[in-house]
């Protein structure tokens, strides 16, 4: 397999955030990979389409990756997401024992890996996961700059 890097693998959620258009959802897209780097789960924002609050980008995927695995346990996986995850998803990735989160955009205002709260990195959780953020950071946001001033 070839290893791709994370601004490879951040324009792969781009394009799966755009997905999210079509049902009106705000243009999020998550990928979770292997610890080989085999793309297990591509999923977008479906709160609309799905009427389901949970239906986060990071959610669906960390479904559907656990569900190819045969299992919740998701150690050594890299979940990448074009935007900071909120404290579910970010409560999600721990508790699914994610090892490396990579995101674009930070969230001031609901972001739960840094800015508003940094629930992933809490000493007194037993698992903490590898953060990078910040990957491809401009492009992640103008996704959601286009999306909002089109909904506005």
């Amino acid at each position: 397999m070839t290893v791709r890097s994370d601004e490879d693998l951040m324009r792969a959620a781009i394009v799966t955030a755009r997905r999210a258009s079509a049902s009106e959802d705000v243009p999020i897209g998550a990928i979770v990979l292997d610890p080989s780097g085999e793309e297990l789960a591509s999923e977008c924002n479906a709160r609309e389409a799905l009427g389901d609050p949970t239906a986060h980008a990071e959610m669906l995927a960390l479904r559907a990756a656990a569900s190819r695995l045969d299992g919740w346990r998701l150690t050594g996986c890299t979940l990448v997401v074009t935007v900071e995850p909120c404290t579910m998803c970010a409560g999600a990735l721990v508790l699914a024992r994610i090892a490396r989160v990579v995101f674009g955009a930070w969230e001031p205002r609901t972001g739960a890996v840094g800015s508003l709260w940094d629930v992933v990195r809490d000493r007194r959780l037993t698992h903490r996961p590898e953060v990078v953020p910040g990957v491809l950071a401009d492009e992640c946001s103008a996704l959601l700059d286009e999306f909002f001033a089109s909904h506005r």
